[in-house]
């Protein structure tokens, strides 16, 4: 029987902050630990859900308002393009759906979805938010209280041994938007094979970076990414004439 394999280089991506910024989105990681206007303290740790979580859910009904009224940018569907060329996979550390939205296939959220809560009572049960608001007395099955499907700080991230497992298959490895300064998501590059190409797309790389290692892109992500794409495209093999046979295909 014929198999035709996917000979496509593995391209991974891992997105931050900087990868939406373009579509408005903002984050903690310039403003000294505020989230828009808020202390991250009060709104995104398991902390301060026990101390206050109608503010949590409060200030996650905000974010989902403003995600609404949010649309993918240019860097987003550049990556969206990069699948005819490449197999894709995104591992990002932003909660939006701004990737999905894009139509990215393959995306992995380290740090939980906004779009989503979750049971307390059993983290397995996660639901899609209706709208914008998760409220206080909106319950799972069990009867336990629904909270925001995120990744607080002090809190463990389940998805890292799936994203561990595709950066260590990279062909081509690429960050976007990110510092780097956020674990244990930074650590991730320490799982790059050693014969894969390396970018880094943001405004300023990171010093602690190697530029050895690195091919730092210096650009907002919608032009970085268009600059990597310009860098990375493979060669379009020319076509024999005289044969008939398929490319990529194995007996």
């Amino acid at each position: 029987m014929t198999k035709i394999v996917d000979r496509k280089p593995h391209l991974v991506v891992m997105t931050g902050a900087g990868m939406s910024a373009e579509s408005g989105l903002k984050t903690f990681r310039d403003s000294g630990g505020l989230w828009e206007g808020y202390d991250v303290r009060d709104v995104a740790t398991p902390e301060a859900w026990h101390r206050n979580p109608r503010l949590v859910l409060q200030f996650y009904n905000e974010r989902r308002r403003a995600l609404k009224a949010a649309q993918p940018n240019q860097g987003h569907r550049e990556l969206v393009a990069l699948e005819d060329s490449f197999r894709v996979s995104i591992i990002t550390q932003n909660v939006d759906d701004l990737h999905e939205r894009a139509g990215s296939a393959s995306i992995l959220h380290l740090h939980g979805e906004l779009t989503k809560s979750r049971s307390i009572a059993d983290p397995s049960r996660i639901y899609e938010i209706d709208g914008t608001e998760l409220r206080d007395g909106d319950r799972c099955e069990l009867g336990s209280q629904l909270r925001p499907h995120i990744v607080w700080f002090g809190e463990e991230v389940p998805l890292m041994e799936q994203a561990l497992a595709l950066v260590a298959k990279a062909d081509i490895f690429v960050v976007v938007g990110s510092s780097l300064v956020v674990y244990p998501a930074a650590s991730l590059v320490n799982a790059v094979p050693d014969q894969a190409s390396c970018f880094l797309i943001d405004l300023k790389a990171p010093e602690h970076l190697s530029r050895q290692r690195f091919t730092f892109i210096e650009k907002p992500a919608s032009q970085g990414i268009l600059d990597l794409a310009r860098r990375i495209q493979p060669t379009k093999p020319i076509a024999n004439p005289n044969s008939n046979k398929m490319a990529n295909v194995v007996q």
